[in-house]
């Protein structure tokens, strides 16, 4: 059976969804919604029956324990798996049976858990190629270097040169990857990510194995990309700190259901993600 896109009728929009942050600024729409998305290897169930939104203009979380269908999750938003069940609306169109470079033309682009970069290339390189969307010329103009081959390139190496500038990494631009500690490596792929210019960003723990400088580093630079670009992003992130310092709404997964959903202050008072995955308070403390 081939692969198809369907569009239908937007569903009905809940009128009771906040117009703002928890900090004031203005939501948007529904950007993207999951419906009752179950997701299956076999006899293992690795989502149950999930649903969620993200609006325009926000930073939505997903938490959760190992195991808890995180990272599933967001292999299903960005087409890497593809749900037995449910539905997924993005824009207002119910799409399915999309493959990861097709999802990546919605504007849709992600970073990866395990850093997935290239290690023999240079920075500048490795980030030039996340505009692999926004390359329209032929294969023989691009070999060439002629005509719109040679304008397309100017145009994608100034659009890098930008995210270079913004992610502070000027000094290793002409780098191999290879030899740059971890957190930079890690600011690399959130540019490469970038350059895409994606309307909805997807980071899979974006702060995993730093120490706390370079948390505050990639935390200032998803609250820049969201503010001064206008990027909606939806990120797992296991730093309970980082989640409820930048994010403006967080859904807790547990053994592949949605056990919370609110904002960060909603769901820290809510028992049952206290019980699954925040732990008990002690009084003692």
């Amino acid at each position: 059976m081939s692969e198809s896109v369907t569009v239908a009728e937007s569903p009905a929009q809940d009128t009771h969804l906040p117009d703002t942050t928890p900090d004031g600024r203005p939501l948007g729409g529904t950007l993207m919604e999951m419906k009752n998305i179950t997701l299956r290897f076999g006899g293992v169930v690795a989502i149950k029956d999930i649903s969620f939104d993200i609006r325009e203009g926000e930073i939505r979380a997903i938490i959760g324990p190992n195991g808890a269908g995180k990272s599933s999750m967001l292999n299903v938003i960005n087409g890497f798996y593809h749900p037995q069940e449910g539905e997924i609306w993005f824009r207002g169109e119910r799409r399915r049976a999309m493959k990861p470079h097709q999802i990546a033309h919605l504007g849709i682009a992600r970073t990866f858990q395990n850093i997935a970069l290239f290690k023999g290339m240079s920075t500048l390189d490795n980030i030039m190629t996340g505009r692999f969307t926004h390359m329209k010329a032929s294969l023989l103009s691009q070999v060439i270097w002629h005509g719109k081959a040679a304008r397309e390139e100017e145009e994608n190496r100034e659009k890098v040169e930008r995210i270079i500038d913004f992610l502070e990494i000027q000094a290793i631009r002409k780098t191999p990857v290879g030899r740059l500690p971890y957190g930079l490596q890690k600011r690399v792929e959130l540019g490469r990510a970038l350059v895409a210019e994606p309307s909805l960003l997807l980071l899979d723990e974006p702060m995993a194995g730093m120490n706390v400088e370079e948390k505050e580093d990639m935390s200032r630079f998803i609250l820049d990309v969201n503010e001064e670009f206008g990027t909606t992003i939806a990120l797992i992130e296991h730093d309970m700190g980082v989640v409820m310092d930048i994010s403006d709404r967080v859904v807790v997964l547990d053994y592949g259901r949605k056990i919370g959903d609110g904002n960060p202050d909603e769901v820290r008072s809510n028992q049952a993600v206290i019980d699954a995955y925040l732990g008990v308070p002690n009084d003692d403390d």
